[in-house]
């Protein structure tokens, strides 16, 4: 994928911005991303909101978010996230589903499936995310 061009934004935005991503990115834990709500791209000082695509077979890499929580809301196929100190805990996320990651917990978002591809909407509360 891609990357995308954004204007960044030095000062306060006092407006409505209506963001729409060129194309996707690969995201840090190797998955793409098709940015949305951030620092970067609108202003945001206080919440990220990202489109986030798995492949079918594909995993992240496992990490954890220190200092923000994250929500994630899956919009399409399913997803095992492994989690806890070894990622020795898991659960399953199916369209329609939400699920809260709170900080400091090790997580690792697997697709199971072989053929059908994992979307869900990523929400933290950290713009600079």
């Amino acid at each position: 994928m891609g990357a995308a061009t954004y204007t960044l934004y030095a000062v306060v935005v006092s407006e409505l911005r209506v963001i729409r991503p060129a194309g996707g990115a690969v995201g840090r834990q190797q998955l793409g991303y098709f940015l949305g709500v951030s620092a970067e791209t609108c202003g945001s000082t206080g919440l990220a909101m990202h489109l986030a695509v798995v492949p079918p077979g594909a995993s992240a890499e496992p990490h954890y978010h220190d200092a923000y929580e994250t929500a994630i809301y899956q919009l399409e196929g399913r997803v095992e996230t492994r989690y806890g100190d070894r990622l020795e805990q898991s659960v399953v996320t199916e369209a329609g589903d939400f699920l809260f990651v709170p900080p400091g917990v090790p997580h690792q978002a697997v697709n199971p499936s072989e053929t059908e591809p994992a979307v869900a909407i990523i929400a933290r509360n950290d713009a600079n995310e």
